[in-house]
């Protein structure tokens, strides 16, 4: 189970130098997506490669995910066949998602956001048992399922649907952290993945509270949010194109808060 994601998101033309940055500040689980709209998975494996290549680590070292993207999450690049059924989609999606990445198999393979954002629908099912498919042959080891509401997990148990092994939601202080969706998870030993921690919640960020805390502690308050979000049992990420900042994230880890500082910082803005 890694300890921390690197998010490869809008990096375009970086995409390669800031993965190998990335992989040699310490990250060892790098998340990406098969959508070319938001993500160059094409570059994150260059820049395994170049990891690679320099010795930094081997393929056995990371954790890699990626994700399949509905036609309406994609731009014109699409990584299959739009003509083709669902099911051949995800499997060519696949494919050339570990073309990119210069392996026989990704560790996580996550389903992008459900094709409602009301709740689970016919088609999701058919690529979630598409998805079971690509495990079952071995091209992934684990399934996900990113941007769910409650609904959409408690639709999928209802159903009787396998439960995934990952959440990955944007987290917003506001709502708790996304208290109810990891309050399932919890519930399930399904592991909640929380990305734009930092983005998503720039005013804990200016909360005086939480900066004398990261003060108290010789912290900053990035690594207090990052340290908080294990405390509460999230798998954080970052996305930081920063090698300064990158340290900072990762150094984290050591920073340990007591349960109470946990339970005030998750009713801090809920």
């Amino acid at each position: 189970m890694p300890e921390f994601l690197y998010g490869t998101a809008w990096k375009e033309g970086r995409t390669a130098a800031v993965v190998e940055l990335a992989i040699g500040a310490g990250f060892r689980a790098i998340d990406t997506a098969n959508q070319r709209k938001h993500y160059y998975e094409a570059g994150v494996g260059e820049g395994l490669a170049a990891a690679y290549g320099a010795g930094i680590v081997t393929r056995e070292d990371l954790f890699l995910q990626t994700k399949f993207t509905y036609q309406r999450g994609q731009d014109h690049r699409l990584p299959y066949d739009p003509r083709a059924s669902l099911k051949i989609q995800v499997a060519q999606s696949l494919a050339s998602s570990l073309e990119h990445l210069g392996t026989d198999h990704v560790d996580s393979f996550v389903l992008h956001g459900p094709s409602s954002g009301y709740e689970w629908m016919e088609d999701d099912s058919e690529v979630w048992e598409a998805m079971r498919k690509e495990r079952d042959a071995g091209r992934t080891r684990l399934l996900g399922v990113s941007n769910v509401s409650l609904e959409h997990l408690q639709q999928m148990a209802a159903i009787s649907l396998e439960l995934p092994a990952y959440v990955q939601n944007r987290c917003y202080a506001r709502t708790g952290w996304d208290r109810q969706v990891r309050a399932f998870c919890d519930q399930h030993k399904i592991t909640y993945q929380g990305f734009s921690l930092l983005t998503a919640n720039p005013e804990v960020l200016r909360h005086a509270p939480l900066i004398d805390l990261a003060t108290k502690l010789n912290a900053t308050p990035a690594q207090v949010v990052f340290s908080f979000a294990r405390a509460v049992g999230m798998l954080p990420l970052t996305g930081t194109s920063s090698a300064e900042h990158m340290k900072q994230d990762l150094a984290s880890v050591h920073v340990t808060l007591p349960p109470e500082v946990a339970r005030a910082i998750e009713s801090m803005a809920g």
